[in-house]
């Protein structure tokens, strides 16, 4: 029998996460055996848990979400320079008893709307909604793709400033002022998208082609993404993304990039 690995997701609440359903399908695809794992962890007891976690030989990686991705930015090992920029940490690699830090946030997001959804970023107009961690994870990569311009909208104006100062160097982005632009591409970072009713009919311009994308995801479908399709035919939720950044953990871990295809397919039939 091959090698088992020990992998898992750290979060709380973490009872509904979708991690363990895709790495165990990217695992047996790959035939990598694994052992994946949901954590339930606190924020007290997050350095503690780490610790632990990778004293066990097996031990191969971590993903990390909510509440723990800037904590998970402090853990002793070698970090990338996208994730010590944003400050976020959403997977962890062992390898020869030494640990690597990545965010693979922002690069599952280009991978799903560019090759999946055949975005295309150069000379586009962006909007992103939100200013939170989502964002910057996501804004990262965005910014160094050849958009004409980045508008941050937020409902606290000091936090969307803040974005737009850390980002100024990279790329053109400024704070949403203007009611009559239009967007070739809408990105929904705000957990607003997914409780209650959304609706930006009186605070922007769309067009038929603009694209919306809402990093919320879910097996029904959010507010964001259904008042989007009043707008247009081009919306998508973030569940593409979820594989996506879980498929280059997987390669961080094995060194391998797993068919996505095959488990959106999975997903798709857990959603009819």
């Amino acid at each position: 029998m091959s090698k088992l690995y020990k992998l898992g997701v750290v979060g709380n609440p973490i009872e509904h996460s979708l991690s363990p359903f895709i790495h165990s399908r990217f695992a047996r695809n790959e035939n990598v055996n694994i052992e994946y794992l949901p954590y339930k962890v606190s924020e007290a007891d997050f350095n503690n848990f780490i610790k632990e976690f990778f004293q066990d030989p097996l031990s191969r990686g971590l993903n990390i979400t909510l509440p723990h991705k800037k904590s998970a930015a402090k853990i002793v090992g070698t970090i990338s320079n996208e994730a010590k920029f944003i400050n976020a940490v959403n997977t962890v690699a062992k390898e020869k008893e030494e640990l690597s830090l990545f965010s693979t946030d922002g690069i599952g997001f280009i991978s799903d709307i560019s090759s999946k959804k055949k975005f295309n970023f150069k000379g586009a107009n962006v909007l992103f909604i939100g200013a939170g961690a989502a964002a910057e994870s996501i804004l990262y990569k965005v910014a160094r793709e050849e958009v004409s311009i980045i508008s941050i909208m937020n409902r606290t104006q000091a936090n969307a400033e803040r974005l737009v100062r850390k980002f100024s160097n990279m790329t053109h982005i400024n704070t949403f002022q203007n009611l009559k632009d239009s967007y070739d591409l809408i990105i929904n970072c705000s957990s607003a998208g997914l409780t209650g009713e959304f609706d930006l009919t009186d605070k922007i311009s769309t067009q038929k082609d603009t694209y919306f994308y809402d990093l919320n995801y879910s097996l029904v479908e959010t507010p964001f993404c259904i008042w989007a399709r009043t707008q247009s035919d081009n919306v998508y939720d973030g569940m593409g993304m979820l594989v996506h950044q879980a498929a280059h953990s997987f390669n961080k871990w094995f060194k391998v990039f797993p068919d996505t295809d095959l488990v959106l397919k999975d997903l798709e039939k857990m959603r009819e």
